[in-house]
């Protein structure tokens, strides 16, 4: 047994875990969709940013 704290112990993958959870992502949502996940994920994920680094716009907006 290792010397890991429990908060280190979560970030520790192996090959074999990242390849089992690939391999149940390809067979929920086959190959086709993939692309069409990552894309929306990236969009969302570069909306959020966008929204992060501009608060002060939308309040002067509102008034």
């Amino acid at each position: 047994m290792t010397d890991l704290t429990p908060s280190l112990a979560l970030f520790t993958f192996g090959f074999w875990e990242v390849f089992l959870v690939f391999s149940v992502i390809m067979l929920l949502f086959g190959a086709k969709k993939l692309p069409l996940l990552a894309r929306g994920l990236g969009a969302g994920i570069r909306n959020f940013k966008g929204e992060l680094k501009s608060p002060e716009d939308s309040e002067e907006d509102g008034e």
